[in-house]
């Protein structure tokens, strides 16, 4: 595969959170008359475009009637030896480095003040005769990501 496309409503926005999840910029361009980039990272290349005036993002994770493209999977198995611990990482890359003041240094947010949102926290799932670490997180605009890590393989 080349890349995932992926829409997003600020692009800037989409980029910083990419970029913390270990993506880099590989290229910017436009199509038609918005602006567009390819980044490369854990395994893959996405490509994010930027929409004028978008429509809100379809739940896709939680609307158990949604049709269509459900989610981005990344493999992280010679990545990290532990998808909790590597959850933990990604959560510190998105604390403020100065929490307003009267905000809960705990929060994990970013840049956009909207943070980090886990939808499945890991957890091991058997898929197939394969045992799996299995975790959800919604980037930028709340789109799906899924995070898997080979336990055993199965066969």
């Amino acid at each position: 595969m080349h890349h995932a496309s992926i829409r997003t409503a600020d692009i800037h926005r989409a980029v910083a959170f990419y970029e913390r999840l270990g993506f880099s910029l590989e290229e910017r361009f436009t199509t038609g008359a918005t602006l567009a980039c390819w980044m490369t990272g854990l395994g893959g290349r996405i490509e994010l475009i930027q929409i004028p005036q978008p429509n809100p993002t379809a739940d896709a994770f939680g609307d158990e009637h949604y049709t269509g493209y459900y989610h981005l999977s990344f493999d992280l198995t010679e990545v990290t030896e532990s998808l909790p611990v590597w959850l933990e990482q990604l959560r510190s890359r998105f604390l403020p480095e100065d929490p307003p003041e009267g905000a809960n240094a705990n929060a994990v947010v970013d840049q956009s003040g909207e943070g980090l949102r886990v939808l499945l926290e890991p957890e091991q799932q058997m898929i197939g005769e394969g045992l799996y670490e299995v975790a959800f997180i919604a980037d930028a605009d709340g789109l799906p990501l899924e995070f898997i890590r080979v336990i055993r393989h199965g066969r």
